[in-house]
């Protein structure tokens, strides 16, 4: 008998190992780790888990012969094959062999326990059915700004509907995580939710993944291998980087959306599948049509209801409840107490230009939730690059800019006495470096400030400035 969410994982490197167990047993999967394919075989003798992920190169047995001898006793048991990213033939020869899916090294961390996920989720759809998909805190989306509660608006507004959306965003904004959200809040959540990174196929592979193959469709194609397509009849397909699709692709692709119908790789019957399309991309896919990189039918196609996913640097208030989400995520993950961030430093996240978005702020709280020496994090236990870096000049150099996203948030929130609040803290922050400049000397720093010293003492106390 399969134990239920039982995960196998084989490498010979011990880091993989760790990291796949740690995020994997994270997500209350029952893991079991082997350094050799033997001695996963070994064990196998005697107990069957659902899935298996295998490196392809270990020492003694490599993990296409585990593949293969997986194959011949369970034909149906998902087998994830780790490669090289560059290593075009071991991908196809994955595939081939008959690989659940691929992942390419080195892989994000969230992309594996999502494969895992649709390979956990294929097996419950053949033993019986689809179970209603149960809230998951990593899928929690977390925004209060104007922002994103436009966004949260959009999925409440298409939760009842079946059309095509096409999403905007810049690299680690959430856009697989708002796919997700619009196929849970749909009259689909009951179906597969298949997930499909455009840019990490092999342009060779993208064909046989999205539509499958038949048996014999090509060298090394002994057995019939099912599409994504198929994988999520009734439910949503999410293409990510929609605009890296090849251009033969895009043809077949319009063809499916046009009459639903498609070809398995060297099949001669249409197949049918009813599945909703949820793009994504980091690109402009109008300038992309407009350099004759994308088909401009197929873009209108897609772009049916257009979502765009804010920069986190647009969504500045949102900054705190992340890095607080992240770094119990990470003490979770490590079995630690949860780092705690200064109202300082929460501050000076908040104004960060965060070039990698939300995945960069999350690498941080990994990177604290480690790294940081005590439980009380402050501006000076930042990684260094944070304070060093283009972040940091571009923050002190554009003050203004920040000033404005002050103005803007109190508005947003309808504060009051917007200008004497604000007054009062520029000049607590100028009193307080003169101060620290001058090394608590009021007489210079008064003069440095252009202030009478009587004036000077008055809003110290009136500020509680600490002497």
């Amino acid at each position: 008998m399969i134990a239920m969410n039982r995960v196998w994982v084989a490498d010979d490197e011990k880091s993989i190992r760790w990291v796949l167990d740690k995020a994997l047993s994270k997500e209350g999967l029952d893991v079991t780790c082997f350094n050799s394919a033997e001695d996963l075989l070994e064990t196998f003798k005697t107990e069957k888990p659902e899935v298996i992920i295998s490196d392809i190169r270990m020492h003694g047995m490599d993990g296409l012969a585990l593949l293969a001898e997986i194959k011949q006793t369970c034909p149906d048991l998902p087998v994830i094959i780790m490669t090289a990213h560059s290593d075009l033939d071991s991908a196809v020869s994955s595939i081939q062999g008959g690989a659940f899916e691929y992942i390419p090294k080195p892989f994000e961390v969230d992309e594996a326990v999502s494969v895992v996920k649709r390979a956990l989720a294929n097996i419950q759809d053949r033993q019986g059915g689809l179970t209603e998909q149960e809230e998951d805190p990593s899928n929690e989306m977390i925004g209060k700004a104007p922002a994103m509660q436009e966004v949260f608006r959009a999925i409440g507004r298409l939760s009842r509907s079946h059309v095509t959306v096409l999403i905007n965003g810049q690299s680690g904004t959430g856009k697989e995580l708002v796919a997700n959200a619009l196929h849970r809040h749909s009259p689909r959540r009951e179906f597969p939710f298949v997930a499909l990174n455009m840019a990490a196929i092999p342009r060779d592979l993208i064909e046989s993944e999205l539509f499958g193959h038949e048996k014999g469709a090509f060298t090394g194609a002994n057995q019939v291998r099912i599409g994504r397509f198929e994988q999520a009849n009734g439910g949503t397909l999410f293409l990510d980087e929609i605009g890296d699709m090849p251009a033969e692709t895009q043809t077949r692709l319009l063809r499916v959306l046009s009459d639903g119908k498609f070809y398995r790789v060297g099949g001669h019957e249409p197949r049918t599948a009813n599945v909703r399309i949820i793009a994504a991309t980091h690109q402009d896919l109008q300038s992309l049509v407009a350099e004759n990189r994308f088909r401009e039918d197929l873009f209108h196609r897609l772009n049916v209801i257009r979502l765009r996913l804010p920069a986190l640097r647009e969504r500045a208030e949102d900054v705190p409840d992340l890095a607080r989400h992240f770094l119990q995520q990470s003490a979770q993950q490590l079995g630690v107490e949860t780092k705690i961030l200064s109202e300082d430093t929460l501050q000076y996240l908040s104004h960060l230009h965060w070039s990698g978005n939300v995945r960069q702020l999350e690498n941080v709280c990994h990177w604290l939730t480690v790294m940081a020496p005590g439980q009380n994090i402050d501006i000076k236990d930042l990684p260094p690059e944070l304070k060093n870096n283009d972040m940091y000049k571009e923050v002190s150099a554009n003050w203004k800019d920040a000033l404005k996203q002050e103005v803007q948030l109190a508005l947003n929130k309808n504060q009051k006495d917007i200008l004497t609040h604000l007054n009062q803290t520029f000049e607590k922050i100028l009193i307080e470096e003169a101060l620290l400049f001058t090394k608590g000397r009021r007489i210079e720093a008064a003069e440095m400030l252009g202030l009478g010293r009587n004036t000077l003492t008055r809003k110290v106390k009136e500020l509680k400035i600490e002497k």
